[in-house]
């Protein structure tokens, strides 16, 4: 547009142009650089004037800065409606750019999970003021979202808002379905008066997006005939609900973050928000203060200082994710990576050699000796004595038999009868030893828990526990030069798949104008991972509800015709360095990490002592009934079952990552990182980061049961549930 505007009697010149859409054009303000203004198309002037006009007599952007309200009329000289000023919001990103694991990684870089719980709890703010200002979002969406690098919100649109002035509402036109609450599915919108209970169930599927990966909170998998997004909307069907999981029957989409991993204050407030009472739904400052609460109730992962996850998941859902998928939803900057491949180098040789020379003391030396010379039990003797018994009856009741047969053959078949039920009793003339050897076995599981937690009072187990994940350790460590050559083997082997990926993932799905993938269809497959042209295949597809044969092969053809377009170069590229320091990268920062392990369990096996504790009556106690048990068995003639190993581990060690060389895959999403799977040993002190250990509460309402305590303790009393 290249006429003048006139603003607040001031003539001007529009700017370059910002940005396009379907209500008009907006320009930088020539003299303003801190404004835009936004022209509307011809045919909508009229109709948009007087809503205009009214948010801008009623000042509404005066109030928050969180709300690009328009500011003043822009008219042609004539004074004929023509658009608004607002303020400019400038270097701040759409809100589907944050919480899109690959749009992230392009423009939220150093975004971890707290930045993005800080921009909901900002998102809630902005919301919050839109209400207190006696307006409506209404056509709640990610596109009317804007985030700032420094998690600050800003929301756009606001011409389209729901606002009432002088007794006069000017109502939201339109809205987005898969942001539209289950009631307005279905209605004439541009007719229907919009609530802050709309806006609230747009809020939390918007919060729901950041914290969950850009999942959709109704795009699951459901028990019955494939529902659109719309349908599994407006029946209530939230994918993730725990609480009516027989009524919804549907489940989340595979690699999902589950409500189980949030504390409950945050699950009952997604229950409520996507449950059947609107009047439930959380208000915005309730998620600014759950939202508040829950950053505050992270934990940091002892594997990668970039993963922050819930406390109440226990251990870090990131790793967890990166096993499964090979897909790192927070990686570690390459420059940070580099930094851990250029830090000093350790020799752990003579560690591991002093390692090798370690022998801890066994379990026998402190455990009560096995009680010898024991009498058989009362038991025994009765179990013989009913044997004789029977033996006794058995030969009375065949001599009867043989009497009778003898002088009254008449009745021969009746005295043979007889004589089988003096046969009988033969069977029964030989004690029958599987009682005793269940009792024996049953005594056996008792002595040996009581032995495991003996063992585990006086630090022995706890030693045993550090020398297994030592030696697993010491074990991946050895291999990770042979696993380095093999990836880096496996990128020039895979250059031209890497180009092809990296080429088709450009194509979002979401701007590519696919007949019949509007915005509902978009977060579906967003939720189930497909965003670009290189997630595309026939079979990933076809899995995702509401996409049958025509649609999928739609999918695929658009695939298929960025493909062709691909042209591999061989000369070597930038993108290969990357890729070859981030592998170097990885594998340098797995070294660090597994000799930062490895040194002080070394000096924990090399001057740990264990503790010296008498034993208590309940260890002696099951020490001897083992003991009784046996004796009766070897009182009977019948065999002592062998006992199994104490288990002296406190967590079984997971094995090594597998070899690179034999897991590497072509990872279709250059903005992702593909990880060496975590070693998950026992978790690390939320208190101060050491390693825990298992240990068996002695008192208070947990005694009896184990719990997962730190190693420094008495001098740090960090704790965490198993």
């Amino acid at each position: 547009m290249s006429e003048r505007v006139w603003i607040a009697g001031q003539s001007l010149s529009l700017g370059k142009r910002l940005g396009k859409g379907g209500e008009g054009e907006v320009f930088a303000h020539s003299a303003d650089p801190t404004l835009a203004v936004k022209i509307y198309k011809e045919a909508l002037r009229q109709q948009r004037h007087p809503k205009v006009a009214a948010m801008i007599q009623s000042g509404l952007a005066s109030r928050t800065q969180l709300v690009a309200f328009p500011i003043g009329l822009a008219t042609d000289k004539r004074g004929k409606f023509l658009g608004f000023s607002m303020r400019l919001v400038k270097g701040y990103r759409p809100l589907h750019e944050l919480y899109s694991p690959k749009d992230r990684k392009k423009h939220f870089a150093k975004a971890d999970y707290r930045f993005l719980i800080r921009t909901a709890a900002n998102i809630a703010r902005a919301v919050e003021t839109v209400h207190q200002a006696n307006c409506v979002v209404g056509d709640f969406n990610h596109s009317g979202v804007l985030v700032a690098p420094d998690a600050t919100v800003s929301l756009i649109d606001a011409d389209s808002f729901q606002f009432a002035a002088d007794g006069k509402l000017y109502p939201c036109l339109v809205g987005v379905p898969d942001f539209t609450p289950p009631e307005l599915h279905g209605v004439n919108l541009a007719q229907t008066r919009r609530t802050k209970e709309h806006d609230r169930f747009g809020l939390a599927v918007a919060i729901f997006h950041l914290l969950a990966m850009g999942k959709h909170p109704y795009a699951g998998v459901y028990a019955g005939k494939d529902l659109t997004m719309s349908e599994a909307i407006e029946q209530h069907r939230f994918a993730y609900s725990e609480k009516r999981r027989n009524e919804t029957k549907t489940s989340p989409p595979p690699g999902a973050v589950t409500l189980g991993v949030f504390p409950e204050y945050i699950a009952h407030a997604f229950e409520a928000a996507f449950g059947r009472e609107a009047a439930r739904r959380p208000t915005a400052l309730d998620w600014v203060e759950r939202l508040t609460k829950l950053e505050q109730a992270l934990s940091r992962c002892s594997q990668s200082k970039t993963h922050f996850y819930p406390t109440k998941a226990g251990k870090c859902i990131w790793c967890g994710l990166a096993q499964k998928s090979g897909v790192d939803m927070f990686p570690e900057p390459l420059t940070d990576r580099l930094g851990a491949q250029l830090s000093g180098r350790v020799d752990l040789s003579a560690i591991i050699g002093q390692f090798r020379n370690i022998r801890l003391p066994k379990p026998e030396d402190f455990l009560p000796k096995a009680v010898s010379g024991l009498s058989p039990s009362p038991s025994v003797a009765e179990a013989r004595t009913e044997a004789m018994h029977a033996r006794f009856w058995g030969v009375v009741i065949l001599a009867a038999a043989a009497f009778l047969i003898y002088n009254f053959s008449d009745l021969l078949l009746l005295w043979l009868g007889l004589g089988a039920y003096g046969l009988s009793w033969f069977g029964k003339a030989s004690v029958n030893a599987k009682p005793f050897t269940e009792a024996y076995l049953r005594a056996d599981r008792e002595a040996r828990a009581a032995e495991e937690a003996y063992l585990a009072r006086i630090g022995l187990a706890e030693l045993y526990t550090v020398q297994q994940e030592m030696q697993a350790a010491i074990e991946e460590y050895q291999g990770l030069e042979k696993n380095l050559s093999s990836e880096l083997r496996a990128l020039v082997t895979n250059r031209e798949a890497r180009q092809r990926a990296a080429y088709l993932d450009r194509y979002r799905i979401r701007s590519a104008g696919i007949s019949g993938i509007g915005p509902a269809k978009v977060a579906t497959l967003r939720s189930f991972g497909i965003e670009t042209a290189a997630d595309v295949t026939f079979a990933a597809v076809s899995r995702v509800p509401g996409f049958g044969d025509v649609m999928t092969r739609r999918l695929v053809d658009w695939r298929n015709s960025k493909e062709q377009r691909f042209r591999y170069n061989p000369a070597p590229l930038p993108e290969d360095a990357r890729a070859d320091q981030a592998v170097r990268a990885k594998y340098a920062q797995r070294k660090l990490a597994l000799e930062t392990k490895i040194q002080p369990a070394a000096v924990t096996l090399s001057t740990a002592k264990v503790r010296s504790l008498s034993h208590d009556q309940s260890l002696l106690a099951a020490v001897r009934r083992r003991a009784q048990a046996a004796a009766d068995l070897e009182a009977l003639g019948a065999p002592v079952p062998s006992s199994p190993p104490l288990n002296l581990v406190a967590a079984p060690p997971p094995a090594p990552p597998p070899a690179p060389s034999r897991t590497t895959r072509v990872i279709p999403q250059p903005t992702l990182q593909q990880t060496a799977k975590p070693y998950t040993g026992p978790p690390n002190c939320p208190k101060c980061s050491s390693r825990m250990i298992k240990r068996l509460a002695r008192q208070g309402r947990n005694a009896g049961n184990h719990f997962w305590g730190c190693s420094r303790y008495p001098a740090c009393r960090g704790t965490r549930n198993i």
